[in-house]
Formats: structure tokens, C-alpha cells, sequence
């Protein structure tokens, strides 16, 4: 954070050695009031997001849920390479080895949320609260339909993924072996 347009340099100069250490973390730049160019030079210099004031804290909120989707890579770990099970942001699709499978904004959400933490049981809940963001009441019957439509779905194109419903509790993602 910049709260003085003459620090900006020494910001965008220190921005390399920030991104070399991260470890993934997303890295945001705050400036007082910016160019679009000296925006520009903050994310060349390693940002992943620059924002200046005034701040937009939804617009903030946003852009790094949409950084998390995009950078973020979403792979079942323990698994061989060709059962690797991954998100594609852009195109809205899983993606396991060579196989892609098109899923709708819900049903996307849905699977990112148990990619999260695969093998482990996500409760109704949180499903909830992710695939729905924004809506107050949502009732736990609508998880249901799309998990069954999900699973119709993952059964003809990708058989080696599967949802599990966890009684009482939620859902979890695992894959089989090829």
C-alpha cells in the first residue's frame, strides 16, 4: 500500500522480490490515486490486482474470488498424471487429461467448492453459501437436483470422478483409479 504517489517507484521496485516469495499468495497494490500507468507498471512489477482509491470493497471482493478461480490450480493431489482433475476458469469446464466436461455457473461453483479440499466431506452449508453467493435463503433441497444432474453428467463423460453424499453432513469429490 502507497498512500503517497512518490513512493510508488520504490513499491513497484520492491514488487519483484514480493512475488518471488509469495508462495502463491495473491499480492494486491492499494495507491493513493494512480495513472492507469503507473497501475499498469505495479502489475508488471508482480501484482496480481492494483486498485486506487477511491476503494470499491464488492469490486475488491470480486476481483480476487476471480483471481482465486484463475490462479489457483484445481488438482485432486495423490492421483497419476492422467487422472489429474482440473478447473478451467476461462471456459467454465473440468478438465481431467485429455477429456473436458462444460458445466453451467452453479454447477462450477459447486465442484470448485469440493475441489477445495478433495476427499474431505463439504457440508450442505457451505455448499450452499458458495454456489449461491449473493442469496439469503436458499433451502439444502436445492443442492440435490444438482448434484444428481452433476453426477448424471461426470457418469457419461468423466466415470473416474465422483460425488459422494456424506449422511447427515454434505458431499466430497474423489476420484477412482483409471
Amino acid at each position: 500500500m502507497a498512500h503517497d504517489p512518490d513512493l510508488y517507484p520504490e513499491l513497484t521496485a520492491t514488487l519483484p522480490q514480493f512475488s518471488a516469495i509469495a508462495g502463491g499468495a495473491i499480492l494486491i497494490a492499494i495507491l493513493a490515486t494512480a495513472t492507469a500507468q503507473e497501475r499498469t507498471a505495479a502489475l508488471r512489477a508482480g501484482a496480481d490486482a492494483c486498485f486506487a482509491r477511491p476503494l470499491s470493497f464488492i469490486e475488491m471482493h470480486e476481483r480476487l474470488q476471480a483471481l482465486r478461480r484463475a490462479t489457483l490450480a484445481r488438482r485432486v493431489t495423490g492421483q497419476p498424471a492422467a487422472a489429474r482433475l482440473q478447473l478451467d476458469s476461462l471456459t467454465r469446464e473440468l478438465v481431467s487429461g485429455e477429456q473436458r466436461l462444460s458445466l453451467t455457473k452453479t454447477e462450477y461453483l459447486l465442484v470448485e467448492c469440493l475441489m477445495r479440499d478433495p476427499n474431505v466431506p463439504v457440508a450442505h452449508e457451505q455448499l450452499i453459501r458458495y454456489a449461491w453467493p449473493g442469496r439469503d435463503v436458499i433451502n439444502c433441497t436445492s443442492v440435490t437436483p444438482l448434484i444428481w444432474r452433476l453426477r448424471s453428467k461426470l457418469k457419461t463423460h468423466l466415470p473416474t470422478v465422483h460425488i459422494n453424499t456424506v449422511n447427515c453432513y454434505g458431499y466430497q469429490l474423489s476420484l477412482l483409479p483409471p
